[in-house]
């Protein structure tokens, strides 16, 4: 499983910027259309809101990669 640390102070993350961070997308606008297809999960539900906000703790589910937010 991938961690990623949300920045200080921030209480959430996008998740295309998630995905971005994880390094299973190149770029936001790849990470912005994946999320669109319907290939991301959240917390083992599909996710099609692009600016979808990740908190600590949640887990995303891409391309049988798993990334979990943290504080």
């Amino acid at each position: 499983m991938i961690e990623i640390p949300l920045r200080e102070g921030a209480e959430h993350v996008d998740l295309c910027d998630a995905l971005k961070i994880a390094g299973l997308v190149d770029n936001g606008a790849e990470g912005k259309h994946v999320v669109g297809d319907g290939k991301v999960k959240v917390d083992g539900v599909v996710e099609t809101r692009k600016r979808c906000k990740i908190r600590a703790g949640q887990v995303i589910e891409y391309q049988g990669q798993s990334i979990r937010v943290t504080k």
